[in-house]
């Protein structure tokens, strides 16, 4: 190993890891990142096992290139204005990873409101575009601090529509429905159960059960056997740490 991948691998890591492992096998659909440990894990999972992975500017614009994490792309391969994201986003053919201020077990997520919509405690995103998203392509959810306070038994209001919720408005919303992954500084999670509740799917090296559990505040759906999640190989390290994110920006959003 070099100097630079001879380190040892850091939660951030590992959760970029978790993350890009989202985009895997998805071909030429266009990846939404929203985070920093997002933006990482699709630029990674760019120039090593999905190569055909859309990226973007951002704003307008769908990149050629793959630059590192805050700095400008110099090559455009077209043109993505607001509009014909939406018809992208209504057509299936992007893989969004969101955020989330709660989530239930079911996966419903809530980014509008703290507290009874009437008169929340707290005001806020707001819905945005969390519901079109989670019923017509695919969704992942970034959970950078594991905690009772976003894994919640019951979301303050839904925002992203759960499996639960779908099953409830018909086959309308349940078509295109397809929640894939909860990434969290502690694990990986997933809905495989018969009754799509959350799964614990893979703990972060160096995370224990009890402490999931613990951070979580409805029981978790757990197989006898719970494995680590993977490690990055050597050249996933080295881009990683050289080429997407040189600045570690991963490690401000990620505690060690």
């Amino acid at each position: 190993m070099t100097s630079t991948t001879a380190r040892a691998v850091t939660r951030a890591e590992y959760c970029v890891i978790a993350c890009a492992e989202a985009w895997r096998g998805d071909g030429e659909i266009l990846a939404s990142p929203m985070g920093t440990v997002p933006s990482v894990a699709a630029r990674l999972a760019r120039l090593s096992f999905s190569p055909d992975l859309l990226l973007t500017d951002g704003e307008a614009l769908i990149i050629g290139d793959v630059p590192a994490v805050g700095a400008a792309s110099t090559v455009t391969e077209g043109w993505l204005p607001y509009r014909r994201h939406l018809t992208m986003v209504m057509g299936g053919r992007r893989h969004v990873m969101m955020g989330a201020s709660q989530l239930d077990r079911h996966g419903n997520q809530n980014i509008s409101c703290i507290g009874d919509w009437e008169r929340p405690r707290r005001q806020l995103l707001g819905v945005r575009g969390a519901p079109v998203n989670t019923l017509n392509n695919p969704v992942s959810y970034w959970v950078p601090r594991h905690s009772t306070r976003v894994f919640v038994e019951k979301v303050d209001m839904i925002s992203g529509v759960g499996y639960d919720s779908a099953a409830a408005a018909g086959p309308s919303a349940t078509r295109f429905h397809d929640l894939r992954r909860v990434v969290s500084d502690l694990g990986v999670f997933d809905f495989a159960t018969p009754d799509r509740c959350m799964r614990v799917a893979s703990l972060h090296p160096g995370v224990t059960l009890d402490q999931v559990r613990e951070a979580t505040g409805f029981p978790l759906a757990v197989p006898d056997d719970v494995p680590y999640t993977r490690e990055p190989s050597t050249e996933e390290l080295r881009l990683i740490r050289e080429v997407v994110d040189p600045r570690g920006l991963r490690d401000r959003e990620v505690r060690a």
